[in-house]
């Protein structure tokens, strides 16, 4: 896979006296750095300016990370007389008979020419592309990439990439493993490698090294420059494997020294000592309805030890769709409370911060602590004594009081357990600030990103005051590589055990042909009083050059999807039912009043996009179908599927797909084996990669750090790195530019 060299091409195909060698007076003299404009390159207008700036293109810099999509080999020099049909191949020769002609049927250009080396000729033809004729001439010496096809005429060479030999040391275009970019309208991937080789020249003299020299000698890793220039003009693939070893291994190791830090910071802090009371926790799980699982007991104690502790808590309860999440925490709150301190579980709705009180006051009926519900819309507060059951669920027994009179009441440390939305951490909302009575413990569903300062908003007074527990759930299985990278600075616990007598739901691939019937089932389950969950995918849409252009025609792409599933479904399909649709262009209040009058029954079918809440809980929800289930994640699918069966009924997910590709119905069937979320979570991070198990891109990460994520070992062996690091200099004084690196890193991932 050798590069092909100018001394190669001039020892084979001998063009005269003259140098046709690149002039040194023609060079880009000017040295850059990666802060300057992408307009100080030759060829970048206001026009291409506008067009680069739409695929995040401003910076010398951002050309130089915005690396190549894929690589086509044409490193090697194939005689004319060895052309086969159908391949891809790279000839070099002298161009004769150049002609271009318009076509009169189609109107189209056609540019034709033959390519002569010293084995034969061969035709060569471009589709609309009459600009040759001022850039080829015959007898020009040059080097044409592409596929050989066939017409009445013969084989020909068709609409190949071209490149005189005179004009570079060392050919861009072809003659080489050339490098092929993600394009958008008036970008194409010949004007990046232009850019690219300019940016290349110009900046490398002046480039800054972002990793210690002693970590690039003990991970063996190519030099900053060495790795850029490879990465978009590899000399072979060797050396582009080992370019991409050192971006993913940097973008990783960035990311693991950030959480790392924020993990150190809040080692530094003090917290609230909470005892492990061993028999007021068998007094509570005594009084559960059910059995608590061995993994639920196991993450009990890893946390009630955590609290005992006078450094804060940071711990990720991490577990599947229905296995008991809540009642761990509930758990923790109690200890907290029973202790005299206080308690806050976070929730990122109204309708699920309303389904926690529920929860919450259920589970403490017997025990006499306060517990309190602020939300936008009403306040409640509860005394724990009474409670009662309804359709709905249980219902505890409140008292609805002023906002200013909840807030007072809990800064006077008389509630317990303050239960909201993200406005617990407001100005206004203020704890006890007793340190024998305040904040102990903050729990918050489906939130990883909560570092110090949000922690801190929760506390008043000075900055050394203690800092509260902090204990976040999710219901989505990370696998090891995300969790000890993305979220490096929490702890694991793992409910990897599902209670016992929950049923396992029933799921099904359908195809085009057996739609009727699934729909025929489905109407059978409403007229016995159940109901339905209809989810439709997300469209992703090319990328435009206009900015955020192609997200906002995805989202409207979305809602029309769901607007048309509704208006078929309503009016066609189950006209005879009540159906509802949900999308993310709704208002907020109007996306709770929907999945609040669903919960209560008012409606059958609920048509929606992946907005659906995650852990809301609707029990008369049995069966579900989702719409294009290919174009989902199989963690998304089994988040999806964790909405329904969620009573003792039978449940049934069924997965529609329209594709015959066996790709697609092999990883499809993988969610109909594993045995949990974790196995499927690990599935689809191989195949689809990160961005499908959570919201990776908010991380502003580059596809090499994403495919990195994949490697359990690199990821193991940077957050060693860093630890090592950091040990030898915790704010990292010593190496300057790294530190520059993170703090940049820090403010794109909201790491704080």
């Amino acid at each position: 896979m050798a590069l092909v060299s100018v001394a190669q091409l001039d020892r084979a195909f001998p063009c005269g006296g003259k140098d046709w060698r690149f002039e040194p007076s023609r060079r880009h003299k000017m040295l850059l750095n990666f802060n300057s404009s992408i307009e100080t390159l030759a060829k970048v207008g206001p026009i291409f300016s506008k067009r680069l700036c739409g695929l995040g293109i401003e910076t010398i810099k951002d050309l130089l990370w915005y690396f190549p999509q894929r690589y086509e080999d044409f490193s090697q020099i194939t005689p004319i007389k060895q052309a086969k049909l159908n391949e891809k191949a790279c000839f070099c020769g002298t161009i004769s008979q150049f002609t271009t002609k318009k076509t009169f049927k189609r109107g189209l250009f056609l540019t034709e020419a033959l390519l002569q080396d010293k084995t034969a000729c061969l035709r060569v033809v471009w589709f609309n592309q009459p600009y040759l004729a001022q850039t080829l001439k015959e007898k020009d010496l040059v080097c044409l990439a592409g596929k050989v096809a066939m017409d009445k005429g013969g084989i020909f060479l068709q609409s190949p990439s071209y490149e005189k030999v005179f004009e570079e040391e060392n050919l861009t275009h072809t003659g080489r493993i050339i490098p092929i970019y993600p394009e958008t309208k008036g970008i194409s991937s010949r004007y990046l490698r232009y850019l690219v080789k300019q940016a290349l020249k110009a900046a490398l003299p002046s480039i800054q090294e972002t990793l210690p020299e002693n970590i690039l000698k003990q991970q063996a890793l190519l030099p900053l420059s060495k790795a850029l220039t490879e990465i978009h003009f590899p000399s072979s693939f060797a050396t582009l494997e080992m370019a991409k070893e050192r971006f993913g291994f940097e973008e990783i190791f960035l990311i693991q020294l950030a959480v790392l830090k924020q993990k150190l910071k809040v080692q530094k802090q003090k917290a609230p000592s909470v005892p492990f009371k061993v028999e007021l926790v068998k007094d509570l799980v005594a009084k559960l309805p059910f059995k608590l699982t061995d993994a639920q007991r196991k993450c009990s104690f890893q946390i009630l030890k955590d609290l005992e502790r006078k450094r804060p808590m940071s711990r990720l309860l991490e577990g599947d769709v229905g296995s008991g999440k809540t009642v761990v925490a509930v758990i923790a709150m109690l200890s907290c409370c029973k202790a005299g301190f206080q308690a806050a579980l976070m929730a990122p709705t109204e309708i699920l911060a309303q389904q926690h009180f529920n929860e919450v006051s259920k589970l403490l009926q017997p025990f006499k602590i306060k517990i309190a519900l602020l939300t936008g819309k009403k306040d409640k507060i509860i005394s724990q004594k009474i409670g009662y059951q309804t359709r709905e669920g249980f219902k505890p027994e409140t008292m609805e009081i002023s906002r200013i009179k909840l807030l007072e009441k809990t800064k006077l440390g008389e509630i317990n357990v303050l239960i909201g939305t993200h406005s617990l951490i407001q100005e206004k909302v203020k704890f006890n600030t007793s340190e024998k009575n305040g904040l102990a413990l903050v729990v918050i569903d489906e939130q990883h990103r909560f570092g110090i300062k949000q922690r801190q908003k929760l506390v008043t007074g000075k900055s050394n005051k203690l800092l509260p527990h902090f204990l976040s759930m999710t219901a989505t299985p990370i696998p090891r590589t995300l969790a000890l990278t993305l979220y490096g600075n929490l702890d694991l616990s793992l409910l990897d055990e599902m209670p016992k007598g929950r049923k396992r739901i029933t799921t099904e691939i359908v195809a085009p042909k057996e739609r009727q019937r699934v729909y025929a089932f489905i109407k059978k389950e409403i007229k016995q009083g159940n109901q339905v969950f209809v989810i439709c995918p997300r469209i992703e849409l090319p990328e435009e050059n206009e900015g955020n252009l192609s997200a906002k025609k995805s989202s409207w792409a979305e809602v029309k999807a769901v607007e048309e599933e509704y208006d078929k479904l309503s009016k066609v399909f189950f006209k005879s039912f009540k159906v509802e649709m949900l999308h993310g262009k709704m208002k907020p209040k109007e996306k709770e009043k929907i999945m609040l009058d669903f919960k209560r029954g008012k409606f059958d079918i609920l048509v929606s996009t992946s907005v659906v809440e995650v852990g809301v809980d609707i029990p008369g929800a049995t069966a579900m179908l989702i719409e294009s289930a290919e174009r989902f994640g199989l963690a998304q699918l089994h988040q999806f599927r964790g909405r329904i069966g969620r009573n003792k009924k039978e449940a049934f997910c069924f997965l529609f797909t329209e594709s015959n590709s066996q790709k697609t119905k092999q990883r499809l069937k993988a969610i109909l084996k594993a045995k949990n979320g974790f196995e499927l979570a690990e599935y689809d991070l191989q195949i689809r990669g990160p961005g499908g198990l959570t919201s990776v891109k908010q991380w502003g990460l580059p596809d090499l750090a994403m495919l990195a994520l994949k490697n359990l070992k690199l990821v193991e062996k940077t957050r060693e790195q860093a630890k090592e690091t950091l040990t030898n200099s915790p704010n990292l004084v010593q190496y300057p530019i790294l530190r520059e690196a993170v703090a940049r890193f820090e403010k794109i991932a909201h790491l704080e």
